[in-house]
């Protein structure tokens, strides 16, 4: 193990965000960077438990204890192998993941668990600063060619596990850059993207092809596909947003909250000058309480709004994990992301009623309800009704499944009741050769979900080429996901 007495010594520490007023000023990762000695007396807190619970809480069933104590041990090389044994982008999941692994450490059953998060992207951080991070190409070719529709972290991880089999695969994009929600979605302040695109550089080394500005149904046929390639991998996420059909829906100035991210990153990446959705100055009420509204929250401060109002129509979460979520499971509680910490206001048990007119087509305020839980529903509260000023609102309220249209059904593919691509648990679809992994068949869900699945799926696909496989597969595709 790593340090016998690390957990009763040392106390949890994670690196400090940038001060508000400076970080504002610009989209760079949010936080400080974190001295090497300091991560090593965090990552000597691991007990290598009998049963180390983490595993249950990771869907990649990341080997947790073992790098802990290989960079404890200031073994760092081989603790990137081991990272990267079962995870193949440890970059991505170290800033983006919510960490299940901790809310099932054994340690945090009386105590503040193990910084396993900071641990694994310092691991990754200080590999591709050492240079230990190295194109995989296989040693032979296999001459079957594998079709990957989708560029995010599920598609990603299928290419480049197959790739490293030793497919030809092509991995097809309808955006203009490869990366899907990672490259479009996820703020800068949140991951930069040249962790992309240095991860990019490796999977082309390894012989991956990468065709952005492709929409598969439109720019070229699920039928083309099929016929020139031995297998298909549908990895196209779950992008159709859910909407709030309510009177005023249609005014200017409501937004859906991935037609307002993308702009930023495209400003960051010079395709503009500024965002068509620019808010500086104005009023922005934000409908959800998740990550993505997180997202929105932390954009609409660096473009200057003059207030940010976030509205969850869940109550307000207990400060401390409830009874009702005992470890190890992934509690509900109030959390403050460094969106959060930057300003805006939080409003929790209310209900959008209606947007209103300023006269002239756009929004000028949302009227909305207090709510309180009854017989798994909501009702309002009489008389709670308010009116609160709103120049522009966005809608950050989850998604419904992959987009129904022209790709499914050319492809002959077929929902669930869900609206999930229908698979069976080698993640083949109903159509022979075509594969499903990450979102687009398990529902929104969390990115270490849709690396484990990317994975899995290759094996699948692997399987299905030659016969057999020796592709690690980490999880079945019947594994319920952790929704948070």
């Amino acid at each position: 193990m790593a340090d016998p007495k690390g957990f009763l010594t040392t106390g949890r520490e994670l690196p400090s965000r940038r001060p508000v007023d400076v970080r504002l000023q610009d989209w760079r990762e949010v936080y400080e960077p974190f001295e090497r000695e300091r991560l090593e007396k965090q990552a000597g807190r691991c007990m290598d438990c009998g049963i180390p619970f983490c595993h249950n809480g990771c869907p990649l069933g990341n080997l947790i204890p073992e790098w802990n104590d290989l960079v404890w041990h200031e073994d760092w090389k081989d603790a990137i192998e081991r990272l990267h044994a079962t995870n193949n982008f440890p970059e991505f999941t170290g800033r983006l993941c919510p960490a299940p692994c901790e809310a099932a450490c054994v340690l945090g059953i009386n105590q503040d668990p193990v910084t396993i998060k900071q641990v694994e992207v310092s691991i990754i951080d200080r590999a591709w600063e050492e240079g230990w991070v190295r194109p995989q190409v296989p040693s032979r070719l296999t001459g079957k060619t594998v079709a990957v529709i989708g560029s995010g972290p599920a598609g990603l991880a299928a290419a480049q596990q197959l790739a490293r089999a030793g497919h030809t695969v092509a991995v097809f994009e309808r955006a203009d850059r490869i990366g899907g929600l990672l490259r479009y979605g996820i703020p800068e302040f949140k991951m930069e993207k040249r962790h992309i695109d240095r991860r990019l550089a490796q999977m082309e080394a390894e012989g991956v092809r990468f065709r952005p500005g492709v929409e598969v149904g439109i720019d070229v046929t699920g039928e083309d596909l099929r016929q020139r390639y031995d297998a298909i991998v549908v990895a196209v996420g779950a992008t159709a947003w859910r909407d709030l059909p309510v009177p005023g829906r249609e005014l200017a100035g409501v937004h859906q909250a991935m037609e307002y991210l993308p702009l930023s990153n495209r400003v960051q990446f010079g395709d503009m000058p500024e965002s068509p959705i620019d808010v500086r100055g104005r009023h922005v009420i934000i409908i959800g309480g998740g990550d993505t509204g997180a997202d929105c929250l932390g954009t609409a401060h660096r473009q200057g709004a003059a207030s940010v109002t976030q509205l969850e129509i869940m109550p307000t979460p207990p400060a401390h994990r409830p009874d009702s979520q005992p470890w190890p499971t992934y509690p509900m509680v109030y959390r403050v992301s460094s969106a959060h910490e930057e300003g805006g206001e939080r409003m929790f048990s209310v209900s959008t009623q209606r947007f209103l007119d300023d006269g002239n087509g756009r929004v000028r305020a949302l009227e909305l309800v207090e709510v309180e839980q009854h017989e798994g529903g909501f009702r309002p509260v009489p008389g709670s009704e308010r009116e609160i000023p709103a120049d522009f609102v966005f809608l950050a309220m989850g998604f419904v499944g992959p987009e129904q249209g022209t790709l499914i059904e050319q492809l002959g593919l077929t929902l669930d009741g869900r609206g999930n691509i229908i698979r069976n648990a080698q993640y083949e679809s109903e159509v022979p050769g075509v594969f499903v992994a990450g979102d687009a068949g398990r529902g929104q869900s969390l990115i270490v979900w849709a690396i484990a699945e990317g994975r899995s799926a290759a094996a699948a696909v692997d399987e299905y080429l030659m016969g057999t496989t020796n592709l690690p597969i980490p999880i079945p595709s019947t594994a319920r996901p952790l929704v948070v």
